[in-house]
């Protein structure tokens, strides 16, 4: 212990006073740097991801009991973010021996080679310098797949290319690695059968020179089961057709929400696209989007060489409809029964009457009681997440006896169109045939839905009268006038 005397002269009296230093030290540990017990990397799967982790420190007796260490794993260019990942979290004061070795498992978004670890202690606050760089790479996808529909052979126009794609969905059984949107692909061209030579990195390659060509699951140094069926490619030669390959964005099975699949053939001076063996107007580019399902295919002319190609694509989103019309009548105190029929895989629905949403109706079906106009709303998630949204409107039958003479078309839906009984509308084969005062004819058909008028700008402004003659089928014809107020 250290001592140290202040002495004060104070009058004629020397005081001395023995002053005695506290320190206050804290325990301190060094952490060595860390290593993981690796080959070529940390090649992680869905049935190994463990990798043996081991550190020292020094002194272990600056431990403290509630002490945890903790193994943090930095991105893939060796930078920790904040918070960075946290690979491994000992139980308070679980590890007291120096040096120490625990187990991790990397996450399945890992990929890349610039990988460091570092450890970190809590009490006392530590921590070691990161780790050397490595690999580590988890395979989602780790056995084979298919390109180019299967097929081990091709021809194309040597001005155009021939564009080798990744089948989506696999064909054969194969899941295609396409179902993970955060995988790289590379691509190469055999040489021998012992050699190839990487060419590209992507979903899809355009082939421009003769030879054997495969795709495999970019996993770093990791070796993999993930890799695709060879595809010999030749030039066309003596007029003879080339294969001019179609990719889909969204595979062959895909949602048909939004702007739909965008099908991709290769380069060209023309293209003609035909669905289910019929032209399509207007679809001269190398590229056609589309929501439609069915059967594709493409004619590309390129310096005089011909290249066909085909695809079948198919939506995943199913028809949906009701069983309803779009305007339906009913007597008044009456209800309508209204279903929704759909294919989609476990929809939702939201009912709403007048834009307003109606809280407890939740189910396919639902008893209309009100005039006015109705929207549902089928919401569907799951392998294809789709919104479908389909509408009716509810109407009272008119008496039989009682054909109206005057409407007010203002907008409060009320009286606003000229309403006559259900038995000479659309299904009837009743002609309905309306004339303005001048004689003008400004309606006739046999498809009457009680929706006239249903442009404003046909009865002009001010109060008008117009004529009206109802002929139903086999039997006398019924005359009258409609005013209109406005």
């Amino acid at each position: 212990m250290l001592k140290s005397t202040r002495c004060i002269l104070q009058g004629l009296l020397l005081v001395c006073i023995i002053v005695t230093p506290v320190f206050s030290v804290s325990a301190q540990i060094a952490i060595g740097q860390p290593s993981i017990n690796i080959f070529q990397g940390a090649c992680a799967t869905s049935s190994f991801n463990s990798y043996d982790v081991s550190f020292s420190f020094n002194p272990s007796s600056g431990l403290d009991a509630s002490n945890q260490f903790i193994v943090e794993l930095s991105d893939g260019n060796g930078n920790f973010d904040d918070p960075a990942f946290e690979a491994f979290r000992s139980n308070p004061g679980a590890i007291v021996d120096s040096p120490a070795t625990v187990s991790i498992s990397i996450p399945e978004d890992a990929r890349g080679d610039g990988y460091r670890l570092r450890v970190k202690s809590t009490s006392p606050v530590a921590s070691s310098v990161p780790s050397d760089p490595f690999s580590a790479y988890f395979k989602l996808h780790d056995t084979p797949f298919t390109i180019n529909n299967l097929e081990d052979t091709a021809t194309f126009c040597p001005s155009s290319g021939y564009l080798l794609t990744i089948d989506d969905p696999g064909l054969d059984g194969a899941i295609s690695p396409l179902t993970y949107n955060s995988l790289e692909f590379n691509w190469f061209r055999v040489i021998d059968d012992t050699n190839s030579q990487w060419v590209a990195t992507g979903d899809t390659y355009l082939v421009d020179e003769e030879g054997t060509y495969f795709a495999e699951t970019d996993y770093g140094p990791c070796s993999s089961d993930s890799f695709s069926n060879r595809v010999t490619v030749t030039f066309a030669t003596n007029g003879e057709p080339a294969t001019a390959n179609i990719s889909s964005s969204l595979g062959t099975l895909f949602c048909s929400n939004g702007e739909g699949t965008t099908l991709t053939t290769v380069n060209g001076d023309s293209y003609e696209w035909f669905r289910n063996d019929q032209l399509i107007q207007g679809a001269n580019d190398n590229t056609l989007q589309t929501n439609d399902s069915g059967s594709y295919a493409v004619i590309v002319t390129s310096n005089g060489c011909v290249a066909v190609g085909s695809i079948d694509i198919e939506s995943l989103s199913g028809s949906t409809m009701l069983d309803v019309n779009d305007i339906n009548f009913i007597q008044a105190g009456e209800s309508l029964q209204v279903s929704v029929i759909t294919e989609l895989d476990n929809p939702q629905y939201e009912w709403f009457f007048n834009d307003e949403i109606i809280p407890s109706a939740t189910t396919m079906t639902y008893s209309a009681n009100q005039v006015g106009n109705y929207k549902v709303v089928v919401t569907a998630t799951g392998d294809c997440d789709l919104i479908v949204e389909l509408f009716f409107e509810l109407r009272v039958v008119v008496d039989a006896d009682n054909i109206p003479n005057v409407i007010s078309p203002n907008g409060d839906g009320i009286n606003d169109t000229w309403m006559i009984p259900a038995e000479y509308l659309s299904g009837s084969n009743a002609e309905v045939l309306i004339v303005s005062s001048s004689g003008k004819k400004v309606l006739e058909t046999k498809e009457y839905l009680n929706n006239w008028p249903e442009d404003m700008e046909q009865i002009g402004s001010g109060n008008q009268v117009f004529y009206y003659v109802i002929t139903p089928q086999e039997k006398e014809s019924i005359k009258g006038s409609i005013t209109i107020i406005n």
